[in-house]
């Protein structure tokens, strides 16, 4: 009859006892529980087959694990794109004509400042389906359009709700001038006080503002910053272009 240590594999139970023959009288030791077809990848699976009356709670782990559901490819989201970096010249006809080869846009926006005017040098594209948003993902994010390479992605997440007071307060606190600086080049970090008390140092600075990727708490990279004076934005230009600011050289011009 055979014992339980004559076994060469433990039975996949959740507790296993072992017959010890070394000593002088029977003995008993609990085991962990072991899958017997660990050395045998191609049979692990067995061991969840075989072992039926092992508790449903072992494997609740890998349950847990399962992916997320996938974004709702009908909603805007996910057909929605964002084009960064691109030439301040293009507009929103000649981004549809470039797009629409890789699908059906439905509609393309370049974002441009309120203030100077300018391109902000990227765009929105909502595409008609999410697969044509995957595909024009795939054919031109790297790619380059009049020289610049360009960013083709999914748009950002929208802000925290706690976020919004203090960046819509940017926006309406500003005072615009016609004696106004474009400063280029920002660093991530720089935020609107931090921009206004730099410029501060040689001049009446009335406002200052660090763009944002709409929708965003994003850094666009760039800012402004207005005077009460022509004099103070030359000695603003002279002064600060090319300085560093939160270790990165600023471009400082006219607006």
């Amino acid at each position: 009859m055979a014992t339980i240590s004559s076994l060469t594999t433990p039975l996949p139970t959740s507790t296993k006892l072992a017959l010890s023959r070394n000593q002088s009288k029977p003995s008993f030791q609990i085991l962990k529980p072991a899958n017997p077809f660990n050395h045998f990848p191609k049979f692990t699976h067995l061991h969840k087959i075989l072992n039926t009356k092992a508790p449903q709670r072992l494997f609740a782990v890998a349950e847990e694990t399962a992916p997320a559901a996938a974004v709702d490819p009908s909603s805007e989201a996910a057909r929605r794109l964002y084009v960064g970096n691109i030439p301040r010249t293009l507009t929103n006809e000649e981004l549809t004509k470039i797009v629409e080869e890789h699908g059906a846009v439905e509609k393309a926006e370049v974002m441009y400042d309120k203030y100077s005017g300018r391109s902000r040098r990227f765009a929105f594209v909502t595409m008609k389906t999410a697969e044509d948003a995957n595909a024009a993902i795939e054919k031109l994010n790297g790619t380059e359009i009049g020289g610049r390479e360009i960013k083709v992605n999914i748009t950002e997440k929208p802000l925290q709700s706690l976020d919004l007071p203090s960046l819509q307060s940017d926006e309406t606190q500003f005072v615009d001038s016609p004696y106004k600086v474009y400063v280029g080049n920002l660093a991530k970090t720089v935020a609107t006080d931090t921009l206004k008390n730099f410029f501060s140092k040689k001049g009446n600075v009335l406002s200052a503002k660090v763009s944002r990727v709409p929708g965003t708490s994003k850094s666009s990279g760039f800012g402004f910053v207005t005077f009460s004076s022509e004099e103070d934005v030359e000695v603003a230009i002279s002064s600060f272009n090319n300085s560093l600011l939160e270790g990165q050289p600023i471009r400082v011009n006219k607006a």
